[in-house]
């Protein structure tokens, strides 16, 4: 009897493994809106979109890859990159494309 139950368990095992995988790849402290303290412009990063609201009002899709955000419109390449100086839950230092470093607060 214990061994007809294996596969169920191991398939419920991949199975939680999958759902719980976030597209975006973001961490729970780089979810939300953040406010640059320079400008006022507005960063949206959801579980599955990256929205610079300076540059573009449309979210990208993006993931995260150690200390880097790579973001693409629509699966398009190449991908941009952002780079995390710093993030904890109320501050996000962010290099940009162009090498400036954006401070944002939640």
């Amino acid at each position: 009897m214990k061994y007809c139950l294996l596969p169920f368990f191991a398939a419920a095992i991949l199975l939680a493994a999958a759902c719980t995988q976030k597209h975006g790849g973001g961490s729970a402290k780089l979810l939300g809106e953040w406010h640059s303290k320079k400008d006022g412009s507005k960063l949206k990063i959801s579980d599955k979109t990256f929205t610079l609201e300076s540059d573009s009002p449309d979210p990208e899709d993006y993931f995260v890859k150690g200390d880097t955000i790579y973001t693409s419109f629509e699966g398009n390449l190449p991908y941009t990159k952002y780079t995390i100086k710093k993030l904890d839950e109320h501050n996000l230092y962010l290099f940009t494309p162009d090498s400036v470093v954006v401070y944002y607060t939640k």
